[in-house]
């Protein structure tokens, strides 16, 4: 540690501190010794992190407050101090909070290292000594790298370890805890909470998810609920003991034996029928046992009611320009139609032959994964796959081609059980949002399709790419910008607009203070669902145990319901406001801009930073950017490991870039004191300002100073190393701190 320190101050690069520290402290001459004795430097580090996290976990109810501001309790006192019990009914009626969980990228602990933290996490809460150094030995003699690239279905697999093993429990937690606190007002048909699942469906950039594995995982997430089922009516057969109740158990039990292992059973199983069974058996204790243990018989019915067949829903996401050329392929006048002629003839396309050969893979499958949506639904129930993201949507026309393919592919337009949900990512998609969606709702083939669906329209914004593209000040201006203009043109169509946020686990992708960012919001964006993107790394860290993963669902659950019940603003932001937002948002981009376009922009990060690494780490499935085999360029590259990469040189472009820049330009004007004053006044502005805070306190500019005298990026260092201390100088003006987070 002092060897590197010293090395900083003299502005050496890592290679000459690693240098420095083997001639001076070690006698190893040899290049493999000297390899050697650094990788069992970082076996060391990362086993310290390990340990770090374990203890983390085990001390979270201890660190965090979980009754206190943000909880479902702390909810409960403000409806009673406030008297608006029936305010809350009415919102939880429509309200919910839905997560899913995505399979990017992020995830450096492999599976056999995350049951390690799980068991040391349990045994320091208990102060298991002997344990506690036999699972630290254990850990010693488990390789953390991963010498196979993992598939799509052994992604799904891990993260289903997550919803058996953590949400099942603390979801059913938050419902019986609200029913305590407020009776039975979530509704049979609303859960309060729903959980969606991306790894095995998300086709968008990965050519390793097939139909085959999609319909894998779709059976996986059955077997593991209905397993959850039988588990949990295994348990409460201890306490339910009661003369005709235990018939009727154990024949829940053997039903539910039978359909774990198998998913193609003769014997047709739904989330209803277990619901009946289980009605039957609390109406028996309620009549003949005097309610005896009757509320485990309740909790469970709140799960299949949350959990239905499915578990989780299974999103289907795929490019734009894929189902472009699908259309093309399996229709040979398509191509010479006009934009008009295009949305016309897929209002009512011909119907796909079968058994037809296709000139490459991508087509044969888009269109069996299209009509594999049915067998999900015969197995899952609806909910097991009911939505299809399209990323990279720019037009109308974008949405109507997966619309037409679904008539294609067999479906019957009255009763396409499907969302199609526009993903927008980019500024200027972002930007052009809402006229989309006018062109949309104008179609009345299209409309109609929304009318079935309940007037109710998701639509999907992706934070990350947006970072990538304007920077973060002018990405999350676009996004707001966009929610206002959606939901106005939304509501002026009677459609009920949904937001889904692409959310990363750092500020710069929509992390950071993610409840405080949508209790943050006006009534002119819509809030009647808060659905968002848990990933990577975030799953482990913020729902790795039943204890944070319910804290973390209370604080959204708590931000969603109060911005609407306690929140006296009417709109987000003020004209004067959304003004001074714009003119900041501008002058970031513009210098965000000018760094991207710098001529070695690109070869830095490539250079410098270990984003060449990331493919070579085998954490994903999905490869680090789009078009495999081309040059690398800043659009096909994935906003994950841009983000990423940037994270590990301690640099962490994404979450400051442009915001010192225009803060001094509106201090130039002398109108600095307007920033200050929407600082103090808005929470929408304060969280982004808080969340950039958090990304530059991550930053480590000795690391890399050595490149403030290289040859080549001498240049752009001190552009990036400049903007960062000019953004920290404006932050803590803003906030009056003395340091970065001084006051956490």
């Amino acid at each position: 540690g002092s060897e590197c320190e010293e090395g900083y101050q003299k502005l050496l690069s890592p290679t000459e501190i690693i240098h420095s520290f083997l001639k001076t402290h070690t006698t190893y001459e040899d290049e493999q010794d000297q390899i050697g004795l650094l990788f069992r430097f970082i076996q060391y580090v990362e086993r310290q992190v390990v340990l770090f996290d374990a203890l983390e976990d085990a001390g979270f109810t201890k660190v965090k407050d979980i009754d206190g501001a943000g909880s479902i309790k702390q909810l409960k006192l403000d409806i009673q101090k406030s008297k608006k019990e029936i305010q809350l009914a009415h919102k939880l009626r429509d309200f919910s909070i839905y997560l899913v969980l995505t399979a990017h990228p992020t995830q450096f602990y492999p599976g056999a290292v995350l049951g390690i933290i799980r068991d040391l996490a349990t045994s320091v809460a208990v102060n298991d000594v002997e344990n506690i150094k036999t699972y630290l030995e254990q850990l010693g003699k488990t390789p953390f790298l991963q010498k196979k690239q993992p598939t799509p279905y052994d992604e799904a697999i891990s993260l289903i370890w997550y919803l058996e093993n953590v949400f099942y429990d603390a979801s059913g937690n938050i419902a019986n805890q609200l029913f305590q606190s407020f009776g039975e007002i979530e509704g049979e048909h609303k859960p309060l909470i729903k959980l969606g699942f991306w790894p095995g469906s998300d086709r968008d950039g990965n050519p390793f998810v097939t139909t085959q594995i999609t319909q894998n995982v779709a059976k996986a997430l059955r077997q593991s609920i209905i397993k959850c089922y039988y588990r949990h009516v295994r348990m409460i057969k201890r306490r339910l003991t009661f003369s005709g109740v235990d018939i009727l158990l154990s024949n829940l039990e053997n039903l539910l034996y039978s359909h774990i292992h198998h998913c193609d059973n003769t014997i047709p199983l739904t989330a209803q029928d277990i619901k009946i069974q289980l009605d039957e058996i609390k109406s028996l204790i309620d009549k003949d046992h005097d309610g005896l243990f009757g509320h485990l018989v309740t909790d469970l019915i709140r799960k299949v009611q949350l959990f239905g067949l499915h578990f989780a829903t299974l999103d289907i996401r795929q490019e734009s320009v894929v189902h472009h050329q699908v259309l093309d392929a399996i229709f040979t006048e398509y191509t010479g139609l006009s934009v008009s002629e295009r949305l016309q003839f897929l209002s009512n396309p011909p119907q796909v032959e079968d058994n037809i050969d296709y000139p490459n893979a991508l087509i044969s499958d888009t269109i069996l994964n299209i009509k594999g949506v049915e067998t999900i639904h015969l197995l899952n129930g609806e909910l097991g796959c009911n939505r299809y993201i399209i990323s990279q949507c720019q037009s109308a026309l974008n949405v109507m081609e997966v619309y037409g393919l679904f008539l294609a592919c067999g479906w019957d337009a009255s009763k396409l059980n499907m969302d199609i949900v526009p993903l927008f990512e980019t500024i200027d998609d972002l930007q052009n949002a809402a006229s989309v969606m006018i062109e949309l709702y104008q179609l009345d083939t299209y409309r109609q399709h929304v009318k079935r669906r309940g007037n109710k329209q998701t639509i999907m914004l992706g934070f990350s790419d947006g970072t990538k593209d304007g920077g973060y000040l002018m990405a999350n201006y676009s996004i707001y910008k966009a929610k206002v203009m959606l939901t106005k043109v939304s509501n002026d169509w009677g459609v009920d607009v949904l937001f889904f946020d692409g959310r990363g686990g750092p500020p710069s992708r929509g992390g950071g203070k993610t409840h405080q960012f949508y209790a943050s919001m006006g009534r002119d964006i819509s809030n009647n669902e808060i659905q968002l993107t848990i990933q990577g790394q975030t799953i482990s860290s913020n729902f790795g145990t039943v204890e944070s993963a319910q804290y973390n669902m209370e604080q959204l659950i708590n931000a969603g319901v109060t911005s609407d019940l306690f929140s006296k603003k009417e709109i987000t932001l003020s004209p004067a406001e959304d003004a001074l937002f714009v003119q900041l948002g501008q002058q970031s981009y513009d210098t965000y801009s000018s760094l991207k376009n710098h001529p070695d922009f690109m070869a830095y990060l490539s250079d410098v930073s270990p984003l060449r690494y990331y493919t070579e780490t085998n954490i994903a499935s999905r490869p680090a950017k789009r078009n495999a085999g081309t040059k690398l360029t800043l659009r096909d590259l994935r906003a994950i490991p841009y983000v990423g990469a940037w994270s590990q040189l301690k640099q962490n472009i994404t979450g400051y870039y442009g915001v010192g820049t225009a803060l001094a330009a509106l201090d130039e004007e002398g109108r600095f004191h307007e920033a200050k004053v929407l600082y103090q006044r808005s929470l929408y502005f304060k969280t982004l300002m808080d969340n950039s805070e958090m990304a530059m306190k991550k930053c480590f500019f000795p690391l890399t100073a050595y490149l403030g005298n290289d040859s080549e990026y001498a240049e752009i260092w001190h552009l990036i190393h400049a903007e960062y201390e000019l953004s920290k100088k404006y932050i803590l003006l803003l906030s009056g701190r003395p340091s970065l987070m001084g006051d956490h």
